[in-house]
Order: structure tokens, then sequence, then C-alpha cells
């Protein structure tokens, strides 16, 4: 994936990478590196996906890229998004190894290549979590569907895939079901 930014901005962080980010003078904390500042979205192109857009977030460990993320919309922090049914929340996915302490970019709308588990999906499914923080699945399990997702693949993909591509716009997962 070769996204490159289609607004007229200066100086980002490119979307595949991670930033340590400066300390700020008071020494306390650490903010990604300027321009770019959390939770601000941003648009890019890859010829092959086409647009996406992308949020600035702060890395958790064990990310890698396609993990499927929760955030907190508050504080831009992000945990692997875990197997609890209905804990509503947004999502993304992972652009790059976005390891703890680091700032990143993440997929929150267009064609997303997302980490899956080790079952086949068929074409044009909803998706759910999966059993495995960080990954989704195509089997419906009641408070598990990621809204606002939805597979694009054309073709089943077979279970030995590790990714499935993911038609995304502003994922969430779902509440509680009544």
């Amino acid at each position: 994936m070769a996204y490159n930014f289609t607004e007229n901005r200066t100086g980002l962080l490119q979307i595949a990478n991670t930033d340590a980010g400066v300390t700020m003078a008071n020494g306390t904390s650490a903010i990604p590196t300027p321009p770019a500042t959390l939770g601000m979205v941003c648009r890019a192109f890859d010829p092959t996906y086409g647009e996406g857009e992308f949020i600035l977030l702060v890395g958790v460990a064990s990310t890698a890229i396609g993990s499927l993320v929760s955030y907190n919309a508050t504080t831009y922090q992000t945990a692997l998004s875990a197997n609890t049914a209905n804990l509503a929340g947004p999502v993304a996915v992972a652009m790059s190894a976005n390891t703890a302490a680091l700032f990143g970019w993440y997929h929150i709308g267009g064609l997303a290549v997302v980490k899956k588990t080790g079952v086949q999906v068929t074409a044009q499914v909803a998706v759910y979590q999966s059993a495995t923080t960080g990954q989704i699945m195509p089997t419906a399990a009641s408070g598990k569907q990621i809204l606002g997702a939805r597979s694009a693949n054309l073709s089943t993909i077979a279970s030995a895939t590790s990714t499935v591509i993911v038609s995304i716009n502003r994922p969430h997962k779902q509440g509680a079901v009544a």
C-alpha cells in the first residue's frame, strides 16, 4: 500500500510510518511531531485501494499492520479490539506496526486490509470481532458486529489467507443488542 495525501498539507508523517513524537517543553509527555496533531483526519490515495480516510492515534503494544483497534475519541489511545460483546465504540485499522508510545495513522474510511481469523470469508458479508484480539471474522456473533464495515472481496477468501479487504466508513463496534 502506497498511500499519498490528497490534501494540500506538507510535513505530515507518511501513512505507513510511525512517529516517536517530540517531548513537550515541560518534559512531561510526548506529542506527535508537528504539524500533526492527535485525532487529525486526512485523506490519501492508493493506486490499488483508492481513496481512504485516516486518523492519527497513539499506538499500543502488539499492534501489527492490519490490526483492528478500538480507540478513545477523547484521548486517542488505542487498544487491540477485544473479544467482548456489546462494547460500543469506534474502531480503526492500523496502517503500521504502531506500538506503545508511538503515533501513527489508522484507516477509518475506504478499502482497508484487515487481519482475520483462519476461516474463509465469502463475498460481501458483514464482519464481526473474532475471538482473537485485533482480528475480524465473518461468523455472526451477537453484540460483536463491526458496524460500518463489510467485506469487499468478490470471491471467497481461503481460510489460510490472513487478511481480507473490508469496505469501512467510520466503523464502530456494536453496542447492546435488545
